[in-house]
């Protein structure tokens, strides 16, 4: 977050190859914009420009997760034309801020079956993987619920991969989804009274109401 209204230098094409297409918005081009503003309010408007940023381009480019320690590298947090980079104490600060609107969420260090850490301290302190919510548990819920409504597979029974990754939810948002965050949503169903989830881990399967 830039504290003058000098404009910012020319916007380089990014250097990783992955992401070329991915519209930064203005602030990216700030030195600024990766230093810690000292200032409350200032600082408050950075984090949620950061926020944003980092929702777009999970979204973007179908992040359902990041690791802190791999992504502190990536194009997203190191802006190379301009050699900044923000730091992973204030990324780690950033996505707790996103974790307390619902748009974030750590595992607990060495934890990789998808419980999160509702620890504010923790989550602050510890674990280096964070699911990104770009639409949240809620939202996948809708989503899902809404595709079996329409397709008339209430009643029907579903497996995980079906759903994710099966032809009939082919152009569908959820299709290629994190199994992780797809089980939050369905558990979602499930305590709504819409959904059972039965069988193994490796292959389970879901009814709908």
């Amino acid at each position: 977050m830039a504290t003058t209204t000098t404009s910012p230098p020319p916007q380089p094409q990014s250097s990783s190859p992955s992401s070329p297409s991915f519209p930064f918005p203005r602030e990216y081009f700030f030195p600024a914009f990766f230093t810690r503003q000292t200032n409350i309010t200032i600082h408050h408007a950075q984090l949620t420009k950061w926020s944003a940023l980092i929702l777009a381009y999970a979204r973007h480019h179908r992040l359902f997760r990041i690791t802190i320690s791999a992504a502190a590298e990536s194009d997203l947090f190191y802006n190379r034309g301009i050699d900044r980079r923000l730091s992973p104490p204030d990324i780690r600060e950033v996505l707790d801020f996103m974790r307390k609107d619902g748009r974030a969420e750590f595992l607990r260090p060495g934890e990789s079956n998808g419980a999160a850490d509702a620890s504010s301290s923790a989550a602050a302190a510890g674990g280096d993987v964070v699911f990104l919510y770009w639409r949240k548990p809620e939202e996948w819920a809708a989503l899902v619920e809404a595709f079996v409504e329409e397709t008339a597979q209430k009643g029907s029974v579903l497996t995980v991969y079906e759903l994710t990754e099966g032809e009939n939810t082919r152009g569908t948002e959820f299709h290629g989804m994190d199994n992780q965050v797809l089980m939050k949503a369905l558990n979602i169903l499930v305590k709504r009274g819409k959904a059972q989830i039965f069988g193994s881990e490796d292959s389970l399967g879901v009814k709908f109401f």
